[in-house]
Formats: structure tokens, C-alpha cells, sequence
């Protein structure tokens, strides 16, 4: 299995920047999503979770209606589109697979994920 994250960059505050996850090696329809992050010196956080057909979503409060994420099955990518960015929201993002198939809702445990992307850094700028 491989989750492979990328889009991310230096930008400026309030800019958009839109991350994709590819996945290969599993079968990407029977697995919730999730994003998280971590910046230095912190914990790895969860910032969305998309179920396994992507009608249902959950957000972490401080990125809620500031980030969106979607899922294409057939392509087997997730997206995390992230508008109005803040410095605070500097970190390595990475994309994670959940460790048990067919599970109804996103969970929000890194505990709960099997997969895991290599991150791409996000960094925005004052």
C-alpha cells in the first residue's frame, strides 16, 4: 500500500492551496480518509476525515468551513482544498487510510488509521 501526498508549497496568508493523496495497492473504495498534520515541537493532529463514499465529512473546529475535503474513488485520490491559510496552520499534512475496511464514518485517532502518506509541508508566511 502507498499513499502518496503532494501539492503543498510556501504560501502567504489567506492564500488557497489544494493537496492531493494518491493511492495504490488497496482497494481505495473501502477505506475512510483522513488528513492530519503536525507541526514541529507538536503532536499530529487530525484535520478531516472523509467516509468511503465521500458523502460524509468531519472536520478538526479551527479548519471548519476554511478546508474541504473530497474523494475521487475512480482515480483513487483524496483532496484537501485549503482556503483563507494562516500561519498557524504551518505543518507537514499527511494523508492517512483507516486500518479497518468498510467503516462507516471518519474517525479522528491516528490510532485508527493502518496507512500512511509521506507528508508534504505546507508553510504560510505572515
Amino acid at each position: 500500500v502507498q499513499l502518496q501526498a503532494s501539492g503543498g508549497g510556501l504560501v502567504q496568508t489567506g492564500d488557497s492551496l489544494t493537496l492531493s493523496c494518491a493511492a495504490s495497492g488497496l482497494t481505495f473504495s473501502y477505506y475512510t480518509m483522513g488528513w492530519f498534520r503536525q507541526a514541529p515541537g507538536k503532536e499530529r493532529e487530525f484535520v478531516g476525515g472523509i467516509s468511503r463514499s465521500g458523502r460524509n465529512t468531519v472536520y478538526e473546529d479551527s479548519v471548519k468551513d476554511r478546508f474541504t475535503i473530497a474523494r475521487d474513488n475512480d482515480k483513487k485520490n483524496v483532496y484537501l482544498q485549503m482556503n483563507s491559510l494562516r500561519p498557524e496552520d504551518t505543518a507537514v499534512y499527511y494523508c492517512a487510510a483507516d486500518r479497518t475496511i468498510m467503516s462507516v464514518a471518519p474517525k479522528r485517532d491516528p490510532l485508527e488509521y493502518e496507512y500512511w502518506g509521506q507528508g508534504t509541508q505546507v508553510t504560510v508566511s505572515s
